[in-house]
């Protein structure tokens, strides 16, 4: 018997803890220019430039997951202490859909623009970038050489992309595609494709005719 009342405290203080980090999580979010009702952002988690980034209804966002629309490079870890460095300034802004979904750590960073379209579903360890880090000479630290090239990122409606994708700048992946784990994305992805390897390359495409996967041609 007392066995049982122990338990049955001990889901009910559980419960009570897991409401309050749900309510402490909503108000600790910082301002963002807008967002949609049920946005949950798990701690922990990383916040640059809220006011350039706007949610949709019913996004959910795993813990460790980064936000980020940089709007100078660098930032206090990339500068030189004497000043060597390349100073930038961005107008960057990301835009998610409703009903997007991360499982967990998943980094989104602009300098231009990131759109995520409604309903796609992130894997854990997704980066996704609309810039790199500049390779102009390999006579200085890249990290001092700023960000180049630049260029708008599109994830389209439904897509999925799973563990440790790395989508890189100027890339658009269609709609209801999927990109395989551990795949880096250089080039765009035709909607309703299945891409996979480093580079990501097709390996499946939807027949729409017979309603099925086949090979690509």
């Amino acid at each position: 018997m007392r066995r049982d009342v122990l338990s049955t405290i001990a889901v009910r203080l559980d419960d009570v803890w897991r409401r309050a980090s749900r309510w402490w999580d909503a108000r600790t979010l910082p301002p963002f220019a807008s967002v949609g009702p049920g946005f949950v952002m798990q701690r922990p988690r990383s916040v640059v430039g809220a006011e350039r980034i706007h949610i949709g209804t019913g996004v959910k966002l795993g813990p460790g997951s980064e936000l980020k629309a940089n709007a100078r490079y660098p930032g206090g870890w990339m500068a030189h202490p004497g000043g060597q460095h390349v100073e930038q300034r961005f107008e960057p802004r990301i835009l998610i859909g409703d009903r997007v979904t991360a499982t967990a750590s998943l980094q989104v960073v602009a300098f231009q623009e990131v759109v995520i379209e409604d309903d796609v579903m992130f894997a854990a360890n997704v980066f996704v970038a609309d810039g790199t880090h500049a390779t102009t000479t390999a006579e200085v630290p890249y990290k001092y050489q700023g960000i180049a090239p630049v260029a708008p990122v599109r994830i389209g409606r439904g897509a999925w992309l799973g563990q440790n994708v790395v989508v890189m700048p100027g890339v658009t992946i269609g709609e209801l595609a999927v990109v395989g784990a551990n795949s880096v994305v250089t080039r765009d992805v035709p909607p309703r494709t299945i891409v996979a390897g480093a580079p990501a390359r097709p390996v499946r495409v939807w027949d729409e005719a017979a309603r099925a996967w086949r090979s690509p041609e």
